[in-house]
């Protein structure tokens, strides 16, 4: 259930952002193609423009928070931790605590606890950000699932099984309802449910959950994706130890 986690960018102010948009939205492309450290040069542009024409501007938040999705994500931590910290500062300052950009800034610093295995520090802050979502965007918006799955991998992580179930569950429901059975954020919440059941031996359960799961991926993501491959090989071992037979390696 390691998989699966949710970060995300803001839409851009239009007007006078309009300059510091382009090397934004950049870095969110890029980001969203893995190409990590083509975006980290250009992200760090963006926070110098940002920084030159007002530091403590939404739109400096947002350029913060990307270069910190960037460093993140090539696992310079100690690098992105304070750019989190300053992104928050910002958006709480100037957007207020309940905001959804604050939201997001929330989001993402915990997933970079989650990644460091500081899942405690983590807790919390997707705890707020889950809070926002559900009074701003509603109880059965696609993005509140998405961060109900983020606390349910959190809480998978330290074994609290009995919290993630829930929660993994009501990502599912709405994902179906608002996304559609067959779309690959359902994929992902089925994955994740499947390797809940799991982790606690309720292979028939669990059985159904993978097969769906790797039919929707294979279909819609191809079977050579990472995500199916992911799908296909965690049935097979869910399987294996089912059935008694030891995973090689």
């Amino acid at each position: 259930m390691g998989s699966g986690l949710w970060t995300a960018a803001a839409a851009y102010a239009r007007g006078v952002a309009a300059q510091l948009e382009s090397p934004n939205r950049r870095v969110v492309r890029l980001l969203e193609e893995g190409k990590y450290v083509e975006a980290e040069p250009l992200a760090r542009l963006a926070v110098a423009q940002a920084l030159k024409k007002n530091p403590g501007h939404r739109n400096t938040a947002k350029s913060l928070n990307n270069l910190a999705e960037v460093l993140r994500n090539l696992g310079r931590y100690g690098e992105a931790e304070p750019l989190y910290q300053q992104a928050l500062a910002i958006d709480e300052q100037t957007l207020g605590p309940h905001h959804p950009d604050t939201a997001i800034d929330l989001n993402n610093f915990a997933t970079l606890y989650y990644n460091q295995g500081r899942y405690d520090e983590a807790e919390p802050l997707y705890q707020r950000a889950l809070a926002i979502y559900e009074k701003v965007k509603g109880p059965e918006h696609p993005e509140t699932a998405a961060n109900l799955n983020n606390l349910a991998v959190l809480y998978f992580k330290q074994g609290r099984y009995n919290a993630a179930e829930p929660l993994a569950k009501r990502a599912l429901a709405i994902d179906e309802k608002k996304l559609g059975a067959s779309h690959p954020d359902t994929a992902t919440d089925l994955n994740n449910l499947a390797k809940l059941f799991v982790a606690q031996s309720r292979f028939t359960e669990a059985e159904p959950l993978y097969g769906r799961a790797l039919a929707i991926r294979t279909k819609r993501l191809g079977p050579n994706h990472k995500a199916t491959i992911q799908s296909r090989t965690e049935l097979e071992a869910m399987r294996q130890t089912r059935d008694g037979v030891a995973t090689p390696g």
